[in-house]
């Protein structure tokens, strides 16, 4: 149900014709009740019209809001002045639509850069899609937002605050362009708990540092990423101080649970990867340590290759611009819940069985353990490998 599984909250998805295979490619989540707002953005200084558009709806305000149009096949990117104008359309048309002001709809676009959007095919699916809001909507919308992705990604959270049931759903499409900061994803969250902006501002954020900005496939930063979060309080009860780490843990969880699965459905990828790097001097030496190795097409192709050459991990650990001691440095890879096997111990190679290596990386998930022995900082990314598949759905994209 994802996005619907929230009391109050209604889904519907049709395809307008933005994509050419004839797929879903419009989706409208709409609410009930006036919603609490708080959202994520890409920090690409290029940013698509509906990121410029939510960002300036947001800063006028942080309640009332009441749907979300969603496309997909055209990011509405780089396309001028005549990108926000086609925005204000599409929302305005809408809020027409649905009988609310129209001050009160946000909007998420993903696709090509640098095509306007087709606003007329938009405005006539959402004749169609109006209509057809339901609260078994959320998967079709969930399958209407993806692009290069293989399937759906949902997430529910249910628990209960003061003993009234609460419910979490979100979704999230991404599959390319992703990298921390924001990784081209978006995902969209509703939750029927009441909870003030302020508050949700800064639960989004602690949810989406240690999850979606821990994510990375190709080390490109898109301009239409975000994460938006909807409350509408429709389950009867607030999120008070007493309840926060509740509602904290199961945002979190939901929020990690769908930057997962954007990496495990990344484009081509065969093998999910965590690189931990561990007793750096700070936790943010440790995460700029792990970025680096994780975005290394030399890495990554090892990784898709099943081969287990640990040089090329060390050569990017060593280019990530952090001083540290090579003779200090030790390397694990792991499968599952196994034993770490050493592969690189204070400075030189250590003593294995090759095929002991070549057994974890040819798992379809594995970690890569970086120890510093520096500090106590310690941060972490999750990769994917990088195939010939990749190469092939981005030299064909657009076509």
């Amino acid at each position: 149900m994802s996005v619907t599984a929230p009391q109050g909250f209604r889904a519907a998805a049709v395809a307008c014709g933005i994509k050419a295979s004839g797929a879903l490619d419009l989706a409208l989540v709409a609410s009930t009740r006036p919603c609490t707002a708080a959202a994520v953005f890409t920090t690409n200084q290029i940013k698509a019209a509906p990121v410029r558009y939510d960002q300036a709806m947001l800063l006028q305000r942080r309640a009332g809001f009441r749907a979300v149009v969603i496309n997909s096949g055209n990011a509405n990117a780089c396309t001028g002045p005549r990108g926000l104008s086609d925005v204000y359309s599409v929302t305005e048309f809408a809020a027409f639509l649905l009988g609310f002001p129209p001050d009160t709809i946000l909007m998420m676009s993903t696709g090509v850069i640098g095509v306007p959007l087709p606003v007329d095919k938009i405005r006539a699916g959402l004749m169609r899609a109006v209509p057809a809001l339901s609260e078994e909507g959320g998967e079709a919308a969930a399958r209407a937002i993806m692009t290069t992705d293989t399937r759906p990604k949902m997430a529910v959270r249910r628990l209960t605050l003061h003993g009234i049931p609460v419910t979490i759903g979100g979704m999230a499409k991404g599959a390319g362009m992703i990298h921390p900061h924001m990784a081209t994803m978006l995902a969209l969250i509703t939750t029927d708990a009441e909870i003030d902006a302020d508050r949700l501002q800064a639960l989004l954020r602690s949810a989406v540092d240690v999850s979606f900005h821990r994510i990375t496939i190709d080390g490109d930063q898109s301009t239409n990423d975000t994460v938006m979060i909807l409350a509408n309080g429709a389950a009867g009860v607030a999120v008070d101080e007493a309840s926060i780490p509740l509602f904290e843990e199961a945002l979190t969880d939901l929020c990690v649970e769908l930057a997962k699965a954007i990496v495990q459905d990344g484009e081509g990828a065969t093998k999910f990867v965590e690189i931990r790097v561990r007793g750096a001097r700070t936790p943010e030496e440790a995460r700029r340590i792990a970025r680096h190795i994780a975005r290394s097409p030399l890495v990554k192709t090892a990784f898709y290759g099943e081969d287990p050459n640990w040089g090329r991990i060390l050569a990017a650990a060593g280019a990530a611009g952090v001083s540290f001691d090579p003779d200090m440095v030790s390397l694990w890879i792991q499968r599952g819940d196994e034993t770490p096997l050493l592969l690189f111990d204070r400075g030189s190679p250590a003593f294995y069985f090759e095929e002991q290596a070549r057994r974890i990386f040819q798992a379809p998930s594995f970690r890569v353990l970086l120890d510093l022995d520096m500090g106590e900082g310690e941060d972490w990314v999750w990769t994917c490998d990088l195939s010939h598949e990749y190469v092939t759905i981005n030299g064909k994209y657009r076509t």
